[in-house]
């Protein structure tokens, strides 16, 4: 997931790019990174980067959109068959903030190189 939100993005980024260099924008209207990944709770462990069996039995998911300046964007979770608490969704916002920080960084060293 990390290399598929990266390649979107840069995709977005050279499109942008190649638009203002044709004139048909005047600047590139991208004003922020944006990056989303998901998280969850599965056998009892946040998790971050769910992959499909981690993410068709886990207790509880998440979804996160984050701007690189630490807006959000989306935040959407479901309790999968019982309900989460507190203390769980503070862990699964921690660890998307981290998962997400990560590409940013990840984004931005490609972008420079």
């Amino acid at each position: 997931a990390f290399q598929s939100c990266f390649l979107d993005f840069e995709k977005l980024l050279n499109a942008l790019n190649h638009l203002v260099a044709e004139k048909r924008l005047k600047k590139s209207p991208l004003k922020q990174m944006v990056a989303a990944l998901s998280v969850g709770v599965y056998k009892g462990t946040p998790v971050v980067d769910l992959d499909y069996p981690e993410d068709s039995e886990a207790e509880t998911d998440m979804n996160v959109i984050m701007t690189d300046q630490g807006g959000f964007i989306e935040i959407q979770g479901t309790a999968e068959g019982a309900p989460f608490v507190q203390e769980e969704l503070d862990n699964m916002l921690v660890l998307a903030r981290q998962g997400i920080e990560q590409l940013f960084e990840i984004q931005k060293t490609a972008l420079e190189g």
